[in-house]
């Protein structure tokens, strides 16, 4: 009896989607084209919650708009060549009303287990009643992302510093830092970017470097672009580092070294992104910007001593660290195709199918392009595999 009732209260569908961000939204985008119903539960309270909630004013999408669009909607012509993250955010709400999707907000997934007779249980915590809900199907689409959950790594001492300390999804802008020494910590795009701000809005910005990294510009990654249509990956990069060389100087005089490898040998093998240079660099060389180069060693009240055995004092830290991904403490069942730390096991091309009709968005680190290309791959795999009567039924069991 209760097992009938459990039953009666469990909402099936052909396709779960766990995520409502831009991969998932994506994926749900091309499902619809394809006629397979599903279901998408969203933690937060709206879609793509990273840019409408915790991404900084300044930001703009770092490539041009048509690598960036999603599948089957470019963007108006009158935007820009690079949006800007309003004119993104209302991109994303036409794309959600264009294509009809009505994500279940506020559902936390805290199980989802693969059964023996070929459905995926999915069960979700609803934020808003408090209340556990299942939900079944035959397919499970992992597109939580890459930037699940905010990471600040553990600094001894960092509870006594006296001043305000957030990770980059806290920042909107430098308007409350002005005239502040403010540390920034990590220095991959986002760190860069909002030390760039801060400089802009007067305040007295530090970061930390500690690997080498690749500066290039917009026009190069386009340019770099284009030319991969023709070149070889190896000669375009190193055309890349040859003009970037140029264009930027030996910036090791300014605590930068100058990397052994390539931006895409990089990317590729470590999962590190050039850093797109907005302005940043000449506020390092003016002194506007220091850089420093060593880790943190621990933090006594407001002064931060470093490895190196220098200290400097700060008003302020930001965090600009990355995230973690929170899909092993929820997906059971699924270690063919991600490991522990959330990504693909799997080598590029094939890293979005794994077994048991389980497949993962957005996890390649590549990006828009990358993403929609799993959303698409997903949605493809899937109609080939369900018939075309059971397709225009409620759900596929």
């Amino acid at each position: 009896m209760w097992e009938r009732e459990r039953k009666a209260r469990m909402r099936e569908s052909a396709v779960i989607i766990v995520g409502g961000g831009t991969s998932g939204i994506a994926t749900a985008a091309c499902l619809t084209k394809q006629s397979i119903p599903y279901i998408l539960l969203e933690r937060e309270d709206c879609f793509a919650s990273l840019w409408q909630k915790y991404t900084y004013d300044r930001l703009h999408l770092h490539l041009r708009k048509q690598v960036c669009q999603l599948p089957h909607l470019p963007f108006p012509t009158t935007y820009p060549h690079y949006v800007p993250r309003k004119h993104f955010i209302d991109y994303l709400g036409n794309y959600v009303h264009h294509f009809d999707i009505n994500p279940l907000y506020q559902r936390s997934v805290e199980l989802a287990e693969y059964h023996s007779r070929g459905r995926w249980r999915v069960r979700a915590k609803n934020r808003c009643s408090g209340e556990m809900e299942e939900y079944a199907a035959r397919f499970l689409v992992v597109a939580s992302g890459e930037t699940a959950e905010p990471n600040v790594p553990p600094v001894e001492g960092l509870a006594s510093f006296n001043g305000k300390v957030i990770h980059s999804t806290g920042y909107k802008n430098g308007k409350e830092f002005r005239d502040q020494h403010v540390l920034v910590v990590g220095s991959g795009n986002s760190g860069m970017e909002i030390a760039l701000d801060l400089a802009n809005f007067g305040a007295k910005p530090s970061i930390i470097v500690r690997s080498p990294v690749h500066f290039l510009s917009r026009d190069m990654m386009y340019y770099a672009s284009l030319m991969l249509k023709y070149l070889s990956l190896s000669t375009v990069e190193k055309l890349l580092v040859f003009v970037s060389r140029i264009v930027y100087g030996d910036l090791s005089d300014y605590g930068i070294p100058f990397p052994t490898e390539g931006p895409f040998t990089m990317k590729m093998k470590y999962g590190k992104f050039p850093i797109i240079d907005l302005g940043t660099v000449k506020k390092i060389k003016s002194g506007e910007i220091q850089v420093l180069p060593a880790e943190i060693e621990c933090i006594r009240g407001n002064e931060v001593l470093f490895r190196d055995g220098k200290s400097h004092t700060f008003d302020s830290i930001v965090f600009c660290t990355g995230f973690k991904r929170a899909t092993q403490k929820w997906l059971k069942g699924g270690d063919d195709l991600l490991n522990e730390d959330g990504f693909p096991k799997p080598s590029y091309p094939n890293h979005w199918k794994g077994q048991n009709g389980l497949y993962c968005v957005g996890l390649s680190r590549r990006g828009f392009f990358g993403a929609n290309m799993d959303a698409q791959n997903v949605a493809n795999d899937i109609v080939s595999l369900i018939p075309q009567e059971e397709r225009e039924g409620v759900g596929v069991m």
